[in-house]
């Protein structure tokens, strides 16, 4: 039996690949949706991909099932309540996978959303009795369990699914030995839970006595517990849920596609026309000169997901890269389906040279300089863009929190007749807002470099 994980850290995303020696199987659980990794192994492991599984519709990334099905002929497997546009085999719970080195066995333990399975994985030629390990799915994860609150949109109430959370965890899961290995789909910076730990594998007895989740409560204590003080959910959530349930053009279509230079003048007409120019470089970069109009999303950090947050899905994208990454760029917009790339800017920011009359650039300051701004006669506003979580935990007194994901509903709370600094916590989340500022014509700004760390390390005070 094989079994290997693969970690997507971008996206905090655990997918599987389980391999049968003896049948020259290969099983994919919870795939991205760029699959060449899972085809390289499975060939040098001699190994054909001839299942797919996925143990819900993720909503916060495409899963890989399409692509896999009609590259390696793939029989797509999901949860027996599960309902989609495409043919799949459905599994209900009791239902089993057999190969002669390995058994895969279905439970079905909804919660995080009704469709959610997890799958037991038995070693037979270890122990065809007790399982080796179970991959949960978004349904318990290391140090926390799936929220049951993203599917609102879709009928489902949170105390409903969070009820079902609490049955699925007690009934199916807590019962499995405790040395049961615990494979999830998500881990730390996912969006999915609001304490997941970094870790990405664990004992289901280390869970059961560790994860605050699965302590003794009654089912309404639970259900009070798991839906309190969960992060925000971009808006993309539900479009990536649906998408999963839906017939689509794979990643490689889209590829070929939106991998399109265009010329500068192309680019202003897009952006004249209510396009989205979206700049992938390092903040730092960024700052030095952009084109002016441009949102900056840094390929360096969680790109994906703000650009799923802050970007519209129905307006046409076009890329600002270093050379050579336009394509990193626009497979990682592909991992959430956002598919509506027309191309990239031929050249890069060269290709502004003879227009310096278009380049725009932003005023980066130190910590020491800003706080003696702070301290002057006429002090900016500060605006720190981070998480209430994070502003609630230590903040620069006087700072004003409007987080990232709601500065543009509430841009009309930051003037417009005061110099305004912005700052995060490292520096990525500030140049995305200073971008945003300037798109709405706040452009007498100042951006903190290295955010609210830098300040610390120039041991500036904190609430």
């Amino acid at each position: 039996m094989i079994l290997k994980q693969y970690y997507l850290g971008c996206l905090a995303h655990a997918s599987y690949l389980l391999g049968d020696e003896a049948s020259a199987t290969a099983i994919i659980v919870d795939p991205q949706r760029d699959i060449q990794q899972y085809l390289a192994d499975a060939e040098k492991f001699g190994l054909q991909i001839r299942h797919v599984f996925l143990t819900h519709f993720h909503a916060d990334f495409i899963a890989g099932h399409l692509e896999l099905r009609d590259r390696c002929g793939a029989v797509i497997h999901l949860g027996s309540r599960a309902q989609a546009e495409y043919t799949f085999v459905p599994m209900k719970d009791g239902d089993t996978l057999e190969f002669p080195g390995l058994r895969l066995q279905v439970l079905e333990t909804p919660g995080h959303t009704i469709e959610s399975i997890s799958i037991l994985v038995f070693d037979l030629q270890k122990d065809p009795q007790k399982p080796h390990a179970v991959l949960t799915g978004d349904t318990l994860f290391i140090g926390d369990v799936g929220r049951p609150d993203l599917r609102a949109s879709l009928g489902w109430t949170a105390n409903d699914l969070g009820a079902r959370l609490y049955h699925s965890l007690h009934d199916k899961l807590l019962p499995l030995p405790d040395e049961t290995i615990v494979y999830p789909a998500h881990g730390a910076g996912s969006l999915c839970g609001k304490n997941l730990s970094s870790d990405t594998v664990s004992s289901l007895g280390d869970q059961r006595r560790f994860n605050y989740a699965l302590q003794p409560m009654t089912k309404e204590e639970f259900i009070r517990l798991v839906t309190a003080d969960q992060p925000d959910a971009p808006a993309y959530f539900t479009y990536d849920a649906i998408l999963n349930t839906r017939e689509r053009a794979t990643l490689d279509q889209n590829l070929e596609q939106n991998l399109n230079p265009i010329d500068l003048s192309e680019v202003l007409r897009i952006g004249d026309a209510g396009g989205q120019v979206l700049d992938v470089r390092d903040p730092a970069e960024y700052a030095k000169g952009h084109l002016a109009g441009s949102i900056n999303i840094g390929l360096g950090g969680q790109y994906a997901t703000w650009a799923g947050t802050i970007l519209d899905r129905a307006r046409p994208i076009v890329i600002i890269a270093e050379p050579a990454r336009e394509q990193e760029a626009t497979l990682r917009l592909g991992r959430i389906g956002f598919d509506h790339v027309k191309g990239y800017l031929q050249g890069g920011m060269e290709s502004l040279t003879a227009r310096p009359d278009l380049v725009w650039p932003t005023e980066r300051i130190s910590a020491p300089l800003l706080a003696q701004e702070l301290a002057g006669a006429d002090p900016p506003l500060l605006l720190d863009i981070r998480t209430p979580r994070e502003w609630a935990q230590k903040h620069i007194d006087g700072s004003v929190n409007i987080p990232l994901n709601h500065l543009q509903d509430r841009i009309g709370e930051v003037p417009r007749t005061r110099r305004i600094a912005v700052h995060c916590a490292g520096g990525y989340r500030s140049s995305i807002a200073a971008s945003i500022l300037h798109q709405y014509g706040i452009t007498n700004l100042i951006e903190m470099a290295g955010g609210l760390a830098a300040w610390e390390a120039a041991q500036l005070p904190v609430l």
